[in-house]
């Protein structure tokens, strides 16, 4: 799953739960169990009703009732605690339905500028018959995990393009890596500083950022103006402003044709993979 919102970075990846999916889960869960409390109380409160002459109208529930109604739902949750994790499922089930369908809706008008933008972060073929998009911040550590995946797609397959637009939502360092990338991308070598940052231990920030420049020999002055101008915070608030759109709140995240996959799962080159070769088949007019 992909990394949410957070101003605390992490490149643990292996031994912490994914924390997208810990807090999702969680939020899941607790929606869940006020859901499942909620339909109780509502068909306790209704129930009544079904067994009392038809012209006399129901009353309202007093205090000691609506405890009593509250004693029995907590008791049946007790004693019945996988109802929480079935209506748990079926929340997470709609709410991914849901993001599917928006991002479709929203490829169908934006989908060229998404994969053939003229300013596009490229890496792999630049003429390539399939485009993947990735969206990333260069603290988030499921983000470098699955970096050896995108190089071994672009490795294996020598006419897919992979296009990097860069979510910097982790921390203060993270925007500060990401105007650098751009502005190594102006000196022509944005996949040499990518794949450097994302292989750079510790936090990435201005700092780290401006070693990497150094080491491949960019030039420092106009570097660190680039960095700062107003063109790269442009096309930086324009990827923003475009995950929004899309409901991609998290790190990384994956697009091929109208086919998402959130954060870096074991075999992402596998589903990456198969779904390049899935849409060389069915043809991909805008990717």
């Amino acid at each position: 799953m992909p990394m949410p919102l957070n101003d605390t970075p992490s490149n643990d990846t292996t031994n912490r739960a994914n924390p997208a999916v810990t807090n999702r889960s969680l939020s899941a869960l607790r929606f869940a169990a006020a859901a499942a409390l909620l339909g109780m109380a509502a068909f306790l409160s209704v129930a009544p009703t079904k067994f009392v002459a038809s012209a006399r109208a129901a009353e309202p529930f007093n205090e000691e009732q609506k405890a009593a109604i509250g004693a029995v739902v907590k008791d049946y949750l007790l004693k019945n605690p996988e109802l929480i994790i079935e209506v748990q499922s079926a929340l997470e089930a709609k709410m991914e339905k849901e993001q599917a369908e928006k991002l479709k809706a929203f490829m169908a008008d934006h989908a060229k500028s998404i994969y053939r933008g003229a300013n596009a972060s490229v890496a792999g073929n630049p003429d390539g018959d399939i485009t993947v998009v990735e969206f990333f911040d260069y603290n988030c550590g499921y983000c470098k995990r699955g970096m050896p995946e995108i190089q071994k797609l672009i490795e294996n397959d020598n006419r897919v393009r992979v296009v990097f637009k860069e979510l910097p939502i982790l921390s203060k360092g993270s925007d500060e890596a990401a105007h650098a990338a751009l502005a190594a991308k102006r000196q022509g070598k944005y996949w040499e500083f990518h794949q450097a940052m994302m292989s750079t231990k510790g936090q990435a920030n201005e700092a780290s950022a401006l070693k990497v420049a150094e080491n491949l020999g960019l030039d420092i002055a106009k570097f660190k103006a680039d960095m700062k101008s107003n063109e790269v915070t442009g096309e930086i608030d324009e990827m923003k402003s475009l995950a929004k759109n899309m409901g991609i709140s998290g790190t990384p995240h994956f697009l091929v044709g109208d086919k998402s996959i959130p954060g870096a799962p074991e075999d992402l080159h596998n589903q990456l993979e198969g779904l390049v070769a899935d849409f060389r088949k069915s043809g991909c007019g805008y990717c």
